[in-house]
């Protein structure tokens, strides 16, 4: 790396650390436990964030507690830290497996067994809907998976997605908690979708479901699931519907959202105000198309340069993509302000999931420095053609720009950060 971006690289790479740490579960959920009355806790959850999740409120609760989390592969208990009681398994993400189907039967059963003198507590992060999967008695595991495999590919937003997967399962929207009434669910939740609804997280096991089934039909029509007439039959009989808000079995029911995109961008904030920047905040719920969002953000950049004051522009939430042979939709949104940029001076730029995964790779996000396009020519490397197929990981890998952290334990969407110098 030419040595007149390594400063600048440092300080994107811990204004991310500093979001990400924001949001991690160690930190953010003893204030939520305080006030709570303590008693003994059967504990479920399910989500990227679910092993950290669980090892804090095991830390902090102080009663005997005993139940199960599942998160994905990699992003189990690190060394040192314990659940107790609480067993941790790991599953399939993004697209369920055999041990999601195993995760979330065995979350059903769990529920049943709730007793008098325990609490319930449900621990839900981004991630949990692949996690654990349990489909309708009258739908195959294939049939589900299918379903939302294709809604991810076609690049429907999260929303869209988990609608369709609660009309689909067993266990989403609502109906983990129905299983455990006339027992109350306090459900703790970190958020990874844009809006923060609690019921789109994880598909919202434990949060009724205002959405309907004509609505779960009319996506999979939109995209042209090529299978809608396995399905429709289904999303046609009111005997499947999801239970629905001010129902009997959500009485007593608390939901507290503890971490959200906003939490991790607050913290940002404050990090490069301490280190001299004005800080310009476009949001944390932008959902756009992640090449689209790219090319504007670059010239909102070029603009804020021109103001001859050290600029940080700051946004989060979960942009759309086409997914390709590789990289996710953090790299495709850097490749696109990349080139928007054209190698401008002065503007640097890092783009990553809180969760520590963009896409299916090995990496976070990615990097932008203004030297990075003649950096690839010289290794015979075109970010255009490669962005065409959507394979942005290959030029930032050749260009040594990827950003590797590993599984972060928290889930609180894209993080997107842009450094304009005068």
């Amino acid at each position: 790396m030419p040595p007149d971006s390594s400063a600048e690289r440092t300080l994107l790479e811990a204004a991310f650390a500093a979001a990400s740490q924001a949001a991690a579960p160690a930190l953010c959920l003893p204030p939520a436990l305080r006030g709570l009355p303590r008693r003994p806790a059967l504990v479920l959850g399910t989500g990227k964030a679910a092993a950290s999740m669980a090892a804090a409120f095991h830390a902090n609760w102080g009663e005997p507690v005993r139940g199960m989390v599942v998160t994905r592969y990699g992003h189990g208990l690190h060394a040192g830290e314990s659940c107790g009681a609480i067993e941790v398994i790991e599953a399939g993400h993004p697209s369920p497996d055999a041990a999601s189907l195993a995760a979330g039967a065995r979350l059903l059963e769990l529920a049943a067994t709730l007793g008098g003198d325990e609490t319930l507590i449900c621990l839900i992060s981004g991630g949990g809907s692949a996690l654990a999967s349990q489909p309708l008695p009258v739908l195959t595991f294939e049939q589900k998976r299918a379903a939302a495999n294709f809604l991810i590919r076609q690049g429907a937003d999260i929303r869209e997605i988990n609608c369709v997967r609660k009309h689909l399962s067993l266990l989403k929207g609502g109906r983990l908690a129905v299983v455990a009434h006339p027992h109350p669910v306090a459900t703790f939740v970190i958020s990874d979708v844009p809006g923060d609804d609690v019921g789109a997280i994880a598909s919202g096991p434990t949060v009724p479901d205002p959405t309907r089934q004509a609505e779960a039909l009319a996506i999979l029509e939109k995209y042209r699931y090529p299978a809608l007439a396995e399905l429709a039959p289904i999303l046609n009989d009111a005997r499947w519907e999801t239970p629905k808000p001010g129902e009997a079995a959500f009485a007593g029911d608390s939901v507290h959202l503890i971490a959200t995109a906003a939490t991790a961008l607050g913290a940002a904030a404050k990090f490069l105000a301490r280190h001299g920047y004005r800080v310009v905040q476009l949001g944390a719920d932008l959902d756009d198309e992640a090449q689209a969002l790219g090319r504007e953000h670059a010239q909102l950049a070029l603009d804020w340069r021109r103001s001859g004051q050290r600029t940080a522009i700051l946004s989060g939430g979960e942009t759309r993509v086409v997914l390709g042979t590789g990289g996710g939709r953090n790299t495709e949104y850097l490749a696109a302000l990349a080139l928007e940029l054209d190698g401008a001076p002065g503007i640097h730029a890092l783009a990553a999931d809180t969760d520590g995964i963009d896409g299916h790779g090995d990496h976070a996000g990615a990097i932008v420095v203004p030297e990075m396009l003649a950096v690839g020519a010289a290794r015979g490397l075109s970010l255009a053609a490669l962005l065409a197929r959507h394979d942005s990981y290959s030029y930032f890998d050749g260009c040594g720009l990827l950003l590797r952290t590993g599984p972060t334990r928290t889930n609180v969407n894209d993080f997107r950060l842009i450094l304009c110098h005068p």
